[in-house]
């Protein structure tokens, strides 16, 4: 598999934008080892520009007329390989060359069809969401039931406006389309990804957390809704102060804790060790992070973001700048390690280990292209500075060709995260 083309430019005026990513775009598909025949494009923006999204497609499409399907969506803002946009207008475009057969763009006027239904089987899907949407969570999971794997990832769209997205097929592959000029609003659309039956192609993601935990793990012994009641055996409010080292007869100060905190949830299915939180001091990928949205000290109980179940593990934790970077080296790492053969030459070993090694993609890697999602609440502020968060995955993968947008909320698994990075990348056989 060849390298994906992509491109990225900020300018006040989206024309002006658009040239100089079709430049950059142009400029890779004639670089040898770059794909020179690409099928789909996912195009991001920032929200500067979802009021001209309808034009922005027509005009990339009708200058890239090769490329027969689309799909994207809006975040307040973009990310490309080692930079991002942040309240600024900005575009980001990557090039795919994948056969027909093997994806299908989807949106909310021609969904994806159950796995079992054999018109497409699905074994993944790039999903973006609006979070307006009535149950987007549910429908998530809905959506991951429809594939293979079980597996999604994606985002949902961030907009101080509309939330925008991008699904169009002219390939003819998507019916029920009909006169949509690709550019909707609610819903689900995306991409869904078909298992590669020559082995060619192939996906790996992982999900980095932005959070530590500040506590161990508690059990779920009680809960009402949303309501969490008991915490082992115990008054789950009396067991959170006790965790935060605060009283409700000094208000404030307790208050002031509380609003930094958050809970880690982990799945029933994938409950997380004590052993672990305390070995790696962080969390693992299965745990959902939701806030804390209120006290009753009536019942004694906590609040929280989510309907929990019982015997569902939960841990007190905060944002915490250095366990997210830890984390995301961690997620790049593991992708590196398993993507490198065991065996190389001398002059691959070389090339790999060289101090400016990350300036040049190298075929040992094998990642033709990545997409990365990472909350709205992260990027450059959160990691110290205007696009640290972008050079650390650089840094850690290497320099490969990486689109994505700031979300809403973050999409993996069949779960819908928060605080969190979403990294998948696009790998060539061995």
């Amino acid at each position: 598999m060849k390298l994906f083309p992509y491109g990225h430019a900020t300018h006040p005026q989206w024309q002006m934008a658009a040239g100089l990513v079709l430049a950059q775009l142009r400029a890779y598909m004639a670089t040898p080892g770059y794909a020179d025949s690409p099928t789909l494009a996912l195009l991001y923006i920032t929200d500067h520009y979802a009021a001209d999204a309808q034009e922005i497609l027509d005009h990339l499409s009708a200058e890239l007329p090769f490329v027969t399907d689309w799909s994207g969506t809006v975040g307040v803002g973009i990310a490309a390989n080692n930079v991002e946009y942040f309240d600024e207008p900005a575009m980001a475009v990557m090039l795919c060359e994948f056969p027909h057969d093997q994806y299908r763009v989807f949106s909310g006027v021609s969904p994806l069809p159950p796995a079992s239904s054999g018109l497409f089987k699905a074994h993944t899907a790039l999903v973006h969401a609006d979070a307006a949407t009535p149950d987007v969570a549910e429908l998530i999971e809905e959506m991951a039931q429809r594939t293979e794997s079980g597996y999604v990832f994606g985002g949902l769209a961030s907009s101080r406006g509309v939330a925008v997205q991008f699904a169009l097929s002219g390939h003819g592959n998507v019916k029920g389309q009909g006169a949509a000029g690709g550019v909707f609003s609610g819903g689900l659309s995306g991409v869904a990804f078909a298992r590669d039956p020559s082995g060619s192609m192939a996906l790996m993601s992982r999900v980095t957390q932005g959070c530590l935990p500040v506590s161990k793990e508690h059990e779920i012994t009680a809960c009402d809704a949303n309501m969490v009641t008991g915490l082992d055996g115990q008054p789950a409010l009396d067991v959170m102060l006790a965790d935060l080292g605060v009283s409700l007869e000094q208000p404030r100060e307790a208050l002031t804790k509380v609003r930094m905190t958050l809970v880690g949830l982990s799945p029933l299915q994938d409950t997380l060790s004590d052993a672990r939180v305390k070995r790696t001091g962080q969390f693992g990928g299965d745990v959902l992070v939701r806030h804390l949205i209120g006290l009753d000290p009536a019942r004694r109980g906590v609040a929280i973001a989510d309907v929990p179940a019982l015997g569902m593990k939960l841990a007190f934790c905060e944002r915490n700048a250095e366990a997210a970077r830890a984390d995301l080296v961690r997620i790049c790492a593991e992708i590196r390690e398993e993507l490198e053969p065991e065996e190389v030459s001398r002059e691959v070993a070389s090339a790999l280990n060289a101090p400016d090694a990350e300036s040049a993609p190298h075929a040992a890697r094998r990642i033709a292209g990545a997409i990365y999602v990472s909350c709205s609440g992260r990027g450059g502020p959160h990691f110290g500075a205007p696009s640290a968060e972008l050079q650390i995955v650089r840094r850690a993968l290497g320099d490969v060709p990486l689109v994505g947008f700031f979300a809403g909320g973050e999409i993996a698994r069949n779960h819908l995260y928060g605080y969190t990075g979403v990294l998948t990348v696009f790998t060539a056989a061995d």
